[in-house]
């Protein structure tokens, strides 16, 4: 598989599997997003999901992939700790926003702040550099997003007393979003194998946060029950596969901040996922934002 993804590395085949897979991660990451917001507490969720995927990766680091190279360690750990304060923000937005506020709020974010840190990170090694229309693109799909939150927020009926702070973590969570995706691109492009860096980085992602969980449970007059969040848990954890290591590989085989743009594309994906199958209205401005959404996608991915 490895040698595979090294040929098609660079070739038009490349580009557009990375186009696929980073289309797919958003589907995904809009299932992954509605996992940790929904009836149980969003701390709670993330523990039971954390812990399932660090199990589920034990026996690949152990048996299948090879052990990281010395110079891997610290970008694992570096991103162990990106992952965690990421983590903790978006629990926290999650905790005090409606979803439907905070999550676009955290995927505008995103794109934006992303390809400005590809375009430090990357830009000598990689090329990771972008034209006008691709920079067009980036602020049509992000300014969209924070409508079609601004939109959810005053028609929602939500509770603007917690909602500050949320929208405040949201921002965080944001820049969390950026951090990850870059720091984590530049780890699987500097690995041999990039499933030793997605897969250790499972595992070691999974180690803190399940006591953070842990430690709530136990504070709480009335528990869930663990079944229940053990259900959810190894869902969360297969989509957290399937997404994360899409998006991954995607960057492996495209530039970080096209990939990062095509993936946010998952506001779109969240909305039709409500309109489908919990038949919430979505209504012609919503849909018009959702379009533009697209739109601006397109042009990042197709003007480079």
């Amino acid at each position: 598989m490895t040698e595979w993804l090294l040929e098609v590395d660079g070739t038009q085949f490349g580009r557009n599997l990375a186009l696929a897979l980073a289309v797919l991660a958003a589907v995904l990451h809009a299932v992954f997003g509605a996992l940790q917001k929904g009836k149980l507490d969003p701390w709670l969720a993330r523990g039971a999901i954390d812990v399932s995927y660090s199990v589920m990766a034990l026996p690949v680091i152990l048996f299948l992939v090879p052990w990281p190279e010395p110079h891997v360690w610290p970008l694992l750990f570096g991103a162990m700790g990106i992952h965690l304060v990421y983590k903790f923000f978006q629990a926290m937005a999650y905790a005090r926003g409606s979803y439907t506020v905070v999550y676009p709020v955290v995927r505008g974010m995103g794109p934006l702040v992303t390809m400005l840190f590809v375009g430090v990170l990357f830009q000598d090694r990689f090329h990771e550099s972008y034209n006008l229309v691709q920079w067009s693109g980036v602020i049509l799909l992000s300014s969209a997003i924070f409508l079609l939150a601004g939109i959810n927020l005053m028609q929602g009926g939500i509770d603007r007393r917690t909602m500050g702070m949320g929208l405040f973590y949201a921002v965080l969570t944001g820049f969390g979003v950026a951090a990850y995706t870059t720091w984590d691109a530049y780890g699987v492009r500097a690995t041999l194998n990039p499933f030793t860096f997605i897969f250790w980085l499972f595992f070691l992602d999974g180690l803190v946060f399940p006591w953070i969980a842990v430690y709530r449970y136990r504070k709480m007059a009335v528990q869930p029950s663990v079944r229940s969040m053990a259900v959810r848990g190894v869902i969360g954890g297969l989509v957290a596969f399937a997404s994360f290591g899409s998006i991954m590989f995607a960057t492996r085989l495209d530039k970080v901040g096209e990939v990062a743009v095509l993936r946010e594309t998952s506001v779109v994906f969240a909305a039709l996922i409500g309109w489908l199958f919990l038949h919430e209205k979505v209504g012609l401005l919503r849909a018009t934002l959702m379009v533009a959404i697209a739109a601006g996608a397109v042009l990042v991915e197709f003007s480079g």
